[in-house]
């Protein structure tokens, strides 16, 4: 007799389980059919902040350029100018410098014969300071000739500014979100999604095609100035009025 009422215990239990199991599964669609319904008052918006920042940085690259007729001595020619720019490098502390790209290829006539080699190395320049930089262009003018300078905002400053603005067209995105909430009447707002995406309208590099003496010669009476950038940030995103 126990037996069996133990039995019929264990069959009540099993049942409430499965039935208990039955209700969440039927419940579970109810619970996420609110993501599928259509969202109304949704609106898309967007604002921007801007600022005129004043370029910090300077950057330029300075290249050589030598023919032979044995690639070995081209070589050690190229290799010799470039360990000279360093060392001149080396007196201005304030100054980053890297080498840049370097190709030899050969020189053929105009009956495709080979004439000779040429070799063509790079070294680049970047610094806050632009009196330093310029000095020492100057001083590399004898053996190298400037491809190009460019002035932009340092990466340290782009930061500083960039999270600023950041906060500013959080603010302009959100006083826009305010004024279409009384243009509708709404009672208040949502905000769905932001996207803030930083920009900047940075000068193009000054490219130079003169003379090695007469470029130091304007660089040494230049007075360098590096101009404005100016920097952006963008919110867009949708809100959903109530």
């Amino acid at each position: 007799m126990k037996n069996i009422k133990s039995h019929s215990f264990i069959q009540r239990a099993i049942y409430s389980t499965v039935l208990a199991g039955s209700l969440v599964g039927l419940s579970a669609p109810a619970a996420f059919a609110d993501t599928d319904k259509p969202q109304y008052r949704l609106i898309q918006l967007q604002a921007d902040a801007t600022r005129e920042v004043t370029n910090n940085q300077m950057e330029a690259v300075l290249f050589t350029e030598l023919n032979s007729n044995s690639p070995t001595s081209l070589s050690q020619d190229i290799t010799r100018t470039l360990n000279e720019a360093m060392r001149q490098a080396a007196k201005y502390p304030q100054v980053k410098v890297s080498t840049g790209a370097q190709s030899t290829y050969p020189i053929y006539d105009d009956k495709n014969k080979l004439k000779g080699w040429r070799a063509r190395a790079q070294i680049e320049l970047k610094s806050t300071d632009f009196k330093a930089t310029s000095d020492l262009i100057a001083a590399l003018q004898d053996k190298m000739q400037v491809q190009s300078i460019n002035f932009s905002v340092s990466d340290d400053e782009r930061k500083r500014v960039e999270n600023e603005l950041m906060v500013e067209a959080s603010q302009a995105f959100q006083q826009r979100a305010r004024l279409l909430q009384q243009s509708w009447q709404a009672s208040g707002y949502e905000l769905v999604s932001l996207d803030l995406n930083a920009m900047n309208n940075e000068r193009p590099p000054i490219m130079y095609a003169m003379k090695a003496r007469d470029a130091a010669a304007s660089m040494e009476s230049q007075n360098v100035q590096g101009g404005n950038s100016q920097l952006r940030v963008n919110a867009s995103g949708s809100v959903q009025l109530r």
